[in-house]
């Protein structure tokens, strides 16, 4: 895998993270259709990528503020699974506008990499059956493939199964 950079050199907050850590990784671009409202599955359909192996960023409401939880796009997040992970009671999907905000990415192009501040992050533990993983790289049309074991390095994470089928 090589360390790829977006175009024209300019990078985004998740890519930098990757190349300031050393970590080798592919850019994936795509064109990005604007009327898409599943992001991730787009995603998997203009790369021929199984869901499974692309994974989406969404980020929930915990007792304890905002966290972040990785699942693949084949699937849902399993809220009750992802509190129980970050040892809360309870999760509730977090408002879009308030997302944007602290994470400094647009909804459909969020990345658990390079986010304003850190947020406890929750990777599914199917990423770990992979060699390599697709997630957002900080923009919609943009994946990054990496080792999902950097992910989780990278972003302190711990690893649950948190995703559900259906």
């Amino acid at each position: 895998m090589s360390k790829s950079r977006s175009k024209g050199g300019q990078g985004t907050p998740a890519t930098i993270t990757l190349a300031k850590a050393g970590i080798g990784f592919t850019l994936h671009p795509y064109d990005h259709d604007a009327n898409a409202q599943a992001y991730g599955e787009e995603a998997a359909d203009a790369l021929g990528v199984p869901y499974e192996r692309i994974f989406k960023t969404l980020v929930a409401e915990v007792e304890g503020g905002l966290a972040v939880a990785v699942v693949p796009v084949a699937g849902k997040l399993d809220l009750k699974a992802f509190a129980a992970a970050l040892g809360s009671k309870r999760a509730a999907m977090a408002d879009a506008a308030k997302v944007e905000r602290v994470t400094g990415y647009v909804v459909g192009g969020i990345s658990p990499l390079g986010q304003r501040r850190p947020l406890p992050t929750v990777v599914d533990d199917s990423a770990l059956g992979f060699e390599t993983i697709y997630f957002s790289a900080g923009r919609r049309g943009l994946q990054i493939e990496t080792a999902p074991a950097e992910l989780v390095r990278l972003t302190k994470a711990v690893t649950a199964p948190i995703g559900k089928t259906g």
